[in-house]
């Protein structure tokens, strides 16, 4: 018996919320290929965020220059780490910095951690510091590292991706608000954070690019902060994560209507993989699942255009895809 159709609709959910609609559909099953990345097994979430438990995020790890934390990063493959250009000088030298790999506490004793010294730090061509635009670097370690339960790399979102109003999750240790670090024993903080569109963030932060994007809630309180730059923004896709933001810049943290800005990981595939190569890097297309409106004005063309689409291919992948009798 087989089955060749990989996603079938499980349900259909229509919110209605201040004038606005949200249809969720459920995609269940994961695209394949996804195996070989985004698989945290121990996974059970900043400011306003929480410890975090070992090895729920296994490609987070911790940069440090002279003994300190400095900035976040994620692991991408056995060989590379995928960080923010505005972490490092203008001409980095590699010598100076050390990756760690399955952190949990800053201070207390890490059992399964690795720590690796860095050969090559690449900072995109096109950085640049007074917008934050191109925020991304590239780290090629000393030496490749072993995959464990609590060293794992992460998918990376494809180009062309798409992100509505779905729920992000980003992990670091950095402060938990401006000026105020994070208490001891420093450990390893996650937190969940909304989308917010890039039209929207322009109107709050202004100097928003199509290859940023914000994620925070309105009302202010959770966010990243100083020293979790670097780090990855990820989601949920099946059983599978990927990486859809690296954290970039805000004004202030966790403040009202200021959400934080990211670098969009899916403009970047040709970038990343010119340098780790085609094979070395697992990239994975993300569509929301989400569909945001507007306005009740946008309904039927939604329902006409999106709604009606979806529900077509999903009877003809049930009559079509399912398996024989």
């Amino acid at each position: 018996m087989s089955l060749t159709c990989s996603y079938y609709l499980g349900y259909l959910m229509v919110l209605v919320k201040s004038s606005c609609l949200f249809l969720t559909f459920d995609l269940v099953s994961s695209p394949p290929g996804c195996d070989s990345c985004g698989s945290a097994p121990l996974n059970t979430k900043i400011v306003g965020g929480e410890d975090a438990s070992a090895g729920a995020w296994p490609w987070q790890v911790s940069l440090h220059e002279d003994g300190s934390h400095f900035c976040g990063g994620s692991l991408i493959n056995t060989e590379w780490v995928l960080s923010a250009a505005h972490c490092f000088p203008s001409t980095p030298d590699p010598a100076v910095y050390t990756v760690y790999l399955g952190r949990q506490s800053q201070e207390l004793s890490n059992p399964n951690e690795v720590s690796v010294s860095v050969s090559q730090v690449i900072l995109h061509p096109e950085y640049d510091n007074l917008p934050n635009n191109n925020d991304m670097a590239l780290l090629r370690l000393s030496s490749p590292v072993t995959f464990t339960n609590f060293i794992q790399p992460v998918c990376l979102a494809a180009e062309g991706s798409i992100f509505n109003s779905d729920t992000m999750w980003v992990t670091g240790w950095g402060t938990i608000y401006s000026g105020v670090p994070l208490p001891s024993p420093q450990n390893l903080q996650e937190v969940d954070v909304p989308m917010v569109g890039n039209t929207k963030c322009d109107c709050l932060n202004g100097g928003i690019t199509e290859n940023m994007m914000c994620a925070g809630p309105l009302e202010g309180g959770k966010d990243s902060c100083q020293g979790d730059s670097g780090g990855p923004m990820v989601i949920r896709q099946g059983s599978t994560w990927i990486q859809a933001g690296v954290v970039s810049f805000g004004k202030g943290c966790a403040l009202p209507n200021l959400p934080g800005v990211y670098a969009r990981v899916s403009n970047y595939q040709n970038w990343i993989t010119q340098h780790v190569g085609m094979n070395n890097a697992s990239f994975i297309p993300f569509t929301s699942t989400t569909f945001y409106v507007n306005t009740f004005n946008d309904v039927p063309n939604l329902f006409l255009s999106n709604v009606l689409f979806f529900l077509l291919v999903q009877i003809y992948l049930f009559r079509n895809c399912r398996p024989p009798l």
